[in-house]
């Protein structure tokens, strides 16, 4: 089976990744405790053979028959991991696998790239190579990790730099929580995120842009919680996560897997950037008043306020769509319709790639839905987020404010300028790519012929 191994950094990988185990345990039928519970909903819903056939996915099946996540849990400060120890869930984890300092990153980038995480990312590699030597068929790493804190964004990119020069042919897919727009979680954000960026530009296959403050939205607007908490919001991020997953963990009529995503998603190297959504998304009170159909899961997965980053698709363009289906349903009834919103809404697709909309299918729906859609989106509408996050960078490096805490670590400024110009040049060329025409390119053809 092709094995991925989990890697969550800091206090925010960490809480997103361990509701992620949550939900797919469910999906599997796994209990806390790693064991397979026959009584649980899945296993009411589908034989065992279906559920665990492909577990070994994301789980190791340990000789007493527990099912154990393939995950690592990494933090520069204990508190974190003790929390996780002493949940629900922490007896599932490998105690191994869990490896955390007792200092902390204190927000600060350079703590977790160069001194405290640097200290500590050789032992977390020795876990990950023994994570990886058990694996039949590795097909490759996910990362779960803030880029705004210090030890997800300054060791996470650290971890991702490390392994990309062991594993250079496996796909790196992280999970990054960005800084929103209005709500700023610490004063430094925009100096962690664009350093960070600037590393996962260059050593990343698929990055998923999650955004606490689109995720706020959600919950208010749709969901009509009044008072959303971390918990609301990492539930929504794990179900989108368990959807991305989800052709890897079930047999279906059209399967993905990442290396698979990546191809058909990815049309530049550096234009990796995607944003997510999920559907069904309704409101408890409302659930009794909906039937749920595919061109309703569809009419949501494109819908603007659905998307769990702050941008908005209708200020760009889409270079690639993908789109997971999971539930009881017609192959036929997915292709029309993702045909006909590719037909209404053609102003919002690039031109130059026709078939740019890619789907699977997968028979087993997640927890308590009988239908469900994931989205994945490669929109220049992302430039947004990136063109935000420069503006702060910016107003604060004018005045060097902040910026003897990290030349204190041993960074020097160039490195901060090279991160900003990199940010640059990455939202430069989603404008040239948004702009592009077909027309242009016939035009060219025609001259390139009448000079041959």
């Amino acid at each position: 089976m092709r094995e991925i191994v989990h890697i969550q950094a800091g206090q925010c990988g960490n809480q997103v990744g361990t509701k992620f185990w949550e939900v797919i345990s469910g999906e599997h039928g796994i209990g806390p405790d790693g064991r397979f519970d026959a009584e649980s909903d899945a296993a009411q819903s589908f034989n065992k053979e279906l559920l665990l056939e492909r577990s070994s996915v994301y789980f190791n099946e340990a000789e007493d028959g527990n099912f154990v996540p393939r995950s690592i849990c990494v933090d520069l400060e204990p508190g974190t991991i003790d929390v996780l120890k002493g949940s629900l869930m922490g007896r599932m984890y490998r105690p191994d696998n869990m490896v955390c300092a007792q200092s902390g990153a204190g927000n600060n980038w350079a703590k977790g790239h160069y001194t405290e995480g640097a200290e500590l990312v050789d032992t977390v590699l020795e876990v990950v190579r023994k994570e990886t030597e058990a694996c039949d068929c590795l097909q490759g790493f996910q990362l779960c990790h803030s880029l705004g804190g210090g030890t997800g964004s300054g060791m996470g990119t650290l971890l991702i730099s490390k392994i990309r020069e062991e594993f250079p042919d496996r796909i790196m897919n992280t999970y990054s929580v960005a800084p929103s727009p209005k709500v700023s979680d610490t004063v430094v954000e925009p100096y962690n995120a664009t350093l960070s960026i600037h590393q996962l530009i260059e050593n990343t296959d698929e990055t998923y842009c999650i955004d606490n403050e689109a995720l706020y939205d959600i919950c208010h607007r749709t969901l009509k919680l009044s008072q959303p908490n971390y918990g609301d919001l990492n539930r929504l991020v794990s179900s989108t996560m368990s959807g991305v997953t989800t052709c890897l963990r079930f047999p279906g009529q059209l399967n993905a897997d990442l290396r698979k995503l990546a191809v058909n998603m990815v049309p530049f190297p550096r234009l990796h950037f995607f944003i997510t959504g999920f559907a069904p998304l309704t409101a408890a009170q409302s659930q009794a008043y909906r039937s749920l159909t595919v061109a309703d899961l569809t009419q949501q997965l494109f819908d603007s306020k659905n998307m769990m980053a702050a941008c908005d698709p209708r200020h760009g363009k889409y270079l690639t769509v993908a789109a997971m289906f999971r539930g009881k349903m017609s192959m036929k009834e997915v292709e029309d319709q993702m045909l006909s919103v590719q037909n209404k809404n053609n102003s919002y697709f690039v031109e130059w790639i026709p078939n740019n909309v890619k789907t699977a299918v997968c028979d087993v729906p997640p927890k308590g839905l009988k239908l469900s859609a994931t989205f994945v989106g490669n929109s220049t509408s992302i430039q947004e987020m990136f063109k935000r996050i420069h503006e702060q960078f910016t107003a604060m490096f004018k005045r060097k404010a902040f910026l003897h805490w990290y030349t204190g670590e041993g960074m020097d400024e160039m490195e901060f300028n090279e991160a900003a110009s990199n940010l640059v040049d990455l939202v430069s060329e989603y404008e040239q790519y948004q702009s592009a025409e077909v027309e242009d390119d016939m035009q060219e053809i025609g001259d390139e012929e009448y000079l041959d």
